[in-house]
């Protein structure tokens, strides 16, 4: 049994199928998890950041896993804002950031 509880997809987007996390932008779900994918190095630490900035931390793991974190981690921690140094803190805890 998993500990992490993620929104039903069916409850992460509004009428037009926008992801509740992106209320900010105008992306489908369907082109946020394509960018997410195919985008550059720079576009897919954004949108990681932006991710798990934004959208409760279950939720983090329907789009990201945790290699993909790592990865892009010196280029997405700058964009985490106040939620950094918990991000930090469980990364660190699970061995993924030192």
């Amino acid at each position: 049994m998993s500990p992490l509880c993620p929104t039903r997809e069916e409850l992460l987007v509004d009428c037009r199928g926008r992801p509740y996390f992106l209320w900010d932008c105008e992306l489908t779900l369907d082109e946020f998890r394509a960018k997410l994918r195919t985008g550059d190095r720079a576009q897919r630490a954004y949108l990681a950041g932006k991710l798990m900035r934004q959208a409760k931390p279950d939720d983090v793991f329907s789009f990201v896993s945790l290699s993909e974190i790592r990865d892009l981690w010196p280029d997405l921690a700058g964009t985490l804002g106040r939620t950094r140094d918990f991000w930090e803190w469980i990364l660190g805890e699970w061995g993924v950031v030192s």
